[in-house]
Order: structure tokens, then C-alpha cells, then sequence
């Protein structure tokens, strides 16, 4: 598997944000500041409770407010400083902001028949490119493997963009993700290892949150 080059191998925990009001609803949520269901807050109290046995060397999140509320707590009981980074923005769904399929078919039905023959190629209209910002979060990690060699980052982004970043980083056609990995929950976590030209995926939707 093709990666990211790195003297020592570090690793990565890729943990989706809590459950949010549009997920609730089954509504696309992509730049949109959207606010934490009381499920979500819980799932990130769950993690800072899985994070306190954890050896974490720093701790990463997206701009958006969703990822900062569930990654504070973990940084916090961590004793790190949270970093943000716009490369771990969720994927811009363009005019399907916001809204449902059954609203996206009513709404524009040839631009989402294509969008979900191929989810990347033919993204949702309005939207930017997911093959630039899986490059974009890649370069991240890069960057994270000489900073943090033989570490371990924690990260809290969302889920769209890790699918295409997981495609990316492993040679996967990016409008397969959808296949390739198709669900990937709120309150969940992802491991990789990275170095030596590999990448490695060690989990992919495990849960860390109990009881939420």
C-alpha cells in the first residue's frame, strides 16, 4: 500500500465528530456550522474517557465548531493544545447543503443520479473537488510524520473527507469510497500507521463510545 514517507512510522486516530442536528435528521452537513446533538456531546465526553488511557502526542481538529466540541475534552484530560487545521474541513456539498436525498431528487435529479453513480468524479453540484481536499489532508499527515515521528496524533474531522483521504492514502479509486468503506459512524475511531512509503490501516469504525 502506498503512503506518506517517514523514518519512524507514526499513527494516526482518525475519530469522526459527535452526532450533530442534521445527521439526526439524515441532512448532508458539510462546510455548515452545525451544532452537536446532546448524543454527540456525550459520544465527546466518551472520548476524552478513551483518550485518558491513551499515549496521544498531539491533537488535531477541523475548523468547524462540531470537531472542536468533541476533540476540547479529550485535549483537555491530555493536557495538549488542540491544533487547527483547514485541510480537515468536511467536503463542500455545495447546493446539497443541508438538505436530504429525497430533497437533493426533488430539488436536482440528473446532477444527483450522477453524484451517486460517482461520488467524486460527478460531486454534488456547487461543491469543491474532493480529489484536491484528499490531497490537501494528506499533505497534512505528511507533514505530521516528520513533526511526530514514532508518535501518535489524534484527529476529530468528519466523514466524507476520510473516506476520500482513506482512498487516497491507499490507491483506492476515490469513487468507490462509498464500497470500499460504507459507513463510517459519529463516536467512531480509524487507525493508521504511516512510514516507509506504506500506509497502513490498523481500524476503521471501531467504536470508542459506550452507552451514547
Amino acid at each position: 500500500m502506498t503512503g506518506t514517507e517517514s523514518s519512524q512510522p507514526t499513527e494516526f486516530v482518525l475519530v469522526r465528530h459527535g452526532e450533530t442536528v442534521w445527521h439526526a435528521e439524515n441532512r448532508y452537513a458539510g462546510r455548515a456550522d452545525v451544532a452537536l446533538t446532546e448524543r454527540g456531546r456525550r459520544q465527546a465526553d466518551d472520548l476524552a474517557a478513551w483518550a485518558k488511557g491513551q499515549r496521544i502526542d498531539a491533537v488535531y481538529y477541523s475548523p468547524l465548531s462540531r470537531a472542536r466540541l468533541t476533540a476540547a475534552p479529550a485535549a483537555r484530560v491530555l493536557g495538549l493544545a488542540l491544533r487547527e487545521d483547514a485541510r480537515l474541513l468536511e467536503l463542500d456539498f455545495g447546493r446539497g447543503e443541508g438538505l436530504s436525498i429525497a430533497e437533493m431528487r426533488e430539488a436536482f435529479p440528473e446532477e444527483l443520479a450522477r453524484f451517486v453513480r460517482r461520488p467524486v468524479t460527478d460531486h454534488l453540484p456547487g461543491g469543491n473537488d474532493p480529489r484536491a481536499a484528499a490531497r490537501d489532508a494528506r499533505a497534512l499527515l505528511a507533514e505530521l510524520c516528520v513533526d511526530h515521528p514514532g508518535g501518535r496524533v489524534l484527529i476529530v474531522a468528519h466523514n466524507a473527507l476520510y473516506r476520500v483521504l482513506l482512498c487516497e492514502l491507499l490507491g483506492i479509486d476515490p469513487d468507490e469510497y462509498r464500497r470500499v468503506f460504507p459507513v463510517l459512524d459519529n463516536g467512531t475511531l480509524t487507525e493508521l500507521r504511516i512510514g516507509d512509503g506504506q500506509t497502513s490501516l490498523l481500524r476503521f469504525n471501531a467504536p470508542y463510545a459506550t452507552g451514547s
